[in-house]
């Protein structure tokens, strides 16, 4: 039985090259980054090249970027350090209703310690409008942070109008970009934007897990939540993972190298999924009509997302019904948008990579129409 893999938004696949990289790390490079012996010089100067490497898939420089030990991390650093850093300047800040938790739950964190969270809602089809996320926006705002991409149903925020507005509204603000559905597949050019701080993480783009990065655009106030020794400048001590960051960084070298022919074949596979899956009856579509191509979130109402789950798994047939990160949990973008709890409990997230092909599609469709004729019987 061939497995098909469909839930590439919670975690790749390690790509084989990038196993082979990081087995020759440990083997070869085992010195301590920060040890002032020529073993830990070399190890010292493969974390600068991962680092390089790491950034430059988002238009950064090496020297401003800070490995995290995921995306979790780089978003709680970009919430709580920016906070920390600059909290006499002002308590408010913004974001949306649905962001990752990792960034929702430092924001309400904080409101408890006497900070101002704004949490701007999308539409029903999943949308946040420039001008709606900006009405929110003052002049003592001290952080914005919004996603580049919504990992669950694939809404692209129009980042750079945000960006932009929210650096003449308030002058003074952090722009933080949650981007790790985004990276390595969405081409950027921080230096170019007025966004001070990007997240990432590394198992989104066929690296393992564990390993992520914080970007700190130079002159960007941020203070540390992690205290410790002087590694990475002092911002984030620890002695560093050195094969997971050359892991990062090898992965994000190749997928720069395919970055933009992997989107037009995702494009084509996300349009062809989703033709045929309007075309099922029961079935609605949760994703906007303009989506992030990797990403296409729809609900087979009546039938809980949990029972067509494992109905799909026992085919080898990978889905997911909302972020990994909230473990069964009922999803709160759904619930953010306003859907009813019948179509938030059906839900089912597809998210695709370039490696899935029509045939993958067709699969999961066949045994999709099983599921929703013979699980239907069984309730009836």
């Amino acid at each position: 039985m061939k497995e098909i893999y469909l839930d590439n938004s919670a975690t790749t696949q390690v790509d084989d090259r990038v196993i082979d990289y990081i087995t020759k790390v440990m083997r070869e490079h085992y010195g301590n980054p920060s040890s002032l012996y020529d073993l830990g010089l070399q190890s010292h100067l493969l974390m600068e090249e991962a680092a390089k490497s790491a950034a430059a898939l988002i238009g950064g420089k090496g020297e401003n970027l800070y490995f995290t030990s995921g995306g979790t991390e780089s978003n709680n650093w970009a919430v709580f350090g920016t906070a920390r850093a600059k909290r006499r300047r002002g308590k408010r800040m913004v974001t949306t209703a649905f962001e990752h938790s990792s960034i929702l739950e430092p924001m309400k964190r904080l409101g408890e310690e006497g900070f101002e969270p704004v949490f701007v809602k999308p539409d029903e089809h999943g949308i946040i409008s420039a001008e709606d996320f900006l009405s929110q926006v003052t002049p003592d705002t001290i952080l914005v942070s919004f996603m580049l991409v919504n990992n669950e149903v694939g809404t692209m925020l129009p980042y750079e109008e945000i960006a932009e507005e929210v650096r003449r509204i308030a002058p003074n603000a952090t722009i933080h970009c949650d981007a790790v559905q985004a990276y390595g597949k969405l081409p950027l050019k921080v230096e170019k934007l007025p966004i001070d701080l990007v997240s990432m993480s590394g198992h989104k783009i066929h690296a393992p897990k564990g390993i992520g990065a914080l970007y700190v655009k130079k002159g960007t106030r941020i203070d540390p939540i992690i205290y410790g020794g002087a590694q990475q400048n002092g911002l984030r001590p620890g002695t560093e993972s050195l094969p997971l960051a050359c892991g990062m960084g090898y992965a994000a070298k190749l997928r720069a190298e395919t970055i933009r022919q992997d989107w037009e074949t995702v494009t084509r596979l996300q349009a062809y999924a989703r033709e045929k899956l309007s075309a099922i009856p029961g079935i609605v579509l949760n994703s906007p009509e303009h989506a992030f191509p990797y990403i296409l979130n729809f609900s087979a109402e009546g039938i809980r997302s949990e029972t067509m789950l494992h109905h799909l798994e026992q085919y080898g047939i990978y889905v997911s019904n909302a972020s990994a990160c909230g473990k069964g949990a009922a999803s709160h973008v759904l619930d953010a948008m306003g859907l009813s709890h019948r179509r938030i409990d059906s839900a089912i997230r597809l998210s695709f990579n370039a490696q899935n092909t029509e045939a993958d599609i067709d699969a999961f469709l066949e045994k999709l129409r099983l599921g929703l004729d013979t699980l239907a019987r069984a309730r009836s």
